[in-house]
């Protein structure tokens, strides 16, 4: 997984209102997800970005690592941590690199969000990510992770899409658009342009764009994968009709004997 360079200084025009803060992001994605956990809980956020999760879940007391491919959302997730004065371990590491830097059967819990899973390179390349997180989580922890539906995004096609309002950040203003470049089959790499256009305060326009690789799956294919690294759905919110969904996925108490290559 590669990306998120340019747009990893700009990153919050792409987060939602309601995840913005840690404070609100930690109550998103842990008080109504998986509930309590012991005040020592060790949690990972292996797709950390510009750290709101992580920093929210290491502000109610947790053990937490946050991680992620980019440098640039590794640094930004540093310095929000140090702005909130609470104590977290950063790595850069893509996804198939954490069994290198982390010890497996350590974490109660592994977070996999903001529809991260689709830069993995194609079937085997995701299979190889679900399996780090798999063996990173102890018997009995759990995965929590986002995905786009993507069956909604191919059936729409090759397309512009541009946000229908400016989006407010830090008293300044930027609109959004994305550019989609859906290939033919499934298995074939496609693309996303995002451009993030800042009004600057005597009107001028300065743009940050960045081209990224995505590589879609169906919901079913992504089931049968957790199943097959050991992790059994527990709960999801997967409607064909909506835009994203949200799974939480258990790691059976003993692992099957067959593992992926790597």
């Amino acid at each position: 997984m590669a990306g998120y360079g340019a747009l990893s200084d700009v990153y919050e025009w792409l987060i939602g209102d309601d995840k913005l803060t840690p404070a609100t992001a930690a109550a998103v994605y842990y008080s109504d997800v998986v509930g309590s956990l012991p005040p020592n809980a060790r949690v990972l956020d292996c797709a950390c970005g510009t750290g709101q999760l992580a920093v929210g879940l290491a502000s109610l007391g947790l053990d937490v690592v946050a991680a992620d491919a980019s440098g640039g959302m590794v640094r930004r997730t540093t310095q929000a941590a140090n702005e909130q004065g609470v104590s977290l371990r950063t790595l850069r590491a893509s996804w198939d690199e954490l069994p290198d830097h982390l010890e497996d059967s350590t974490f109660d819990l592994v977070y996999c969000v903001g529809n991260s899973l689709g830069h993995a390179e194609g079937a085997a390349g995701r299979l190889t990510a679900l399996d780090a997180m798999s063996r990173l989580l102890k018997p009995g922890g759990r995965l929590v992770l986002t995905s786009r539906n993507w069956e909604l995004v191919r059936s729409a096609g090759s397309r512009v899409d541009v946000r229908d309002r400016l989006v407010r950040r830090n008293d300044r203003d930027a609109v959004v658009s994305y550019f989609w470049q859906i290939e033919q089959d499934w298995e074939q790499e496609h693309f996303l342009e995002i451009v993030i256009a800042q009004i600057e305060p005597d009107g001028a326009v300065r743009a940050c764009s960045e081209r990224l690789s995505i590589w879609p799956y169906r919901y079913e294919d992504l089931v049968a994968q957790l199943r097959s690294v050991g992790l059994s759905v527990q709960s999801t919110t997967f409607d064909p009709e909506s835009d994203n969904y949200l799974v939480v996925a258990g790691r059976d108490q003993a692992r099957g004997t067959s593992e992926p290559a790597r």
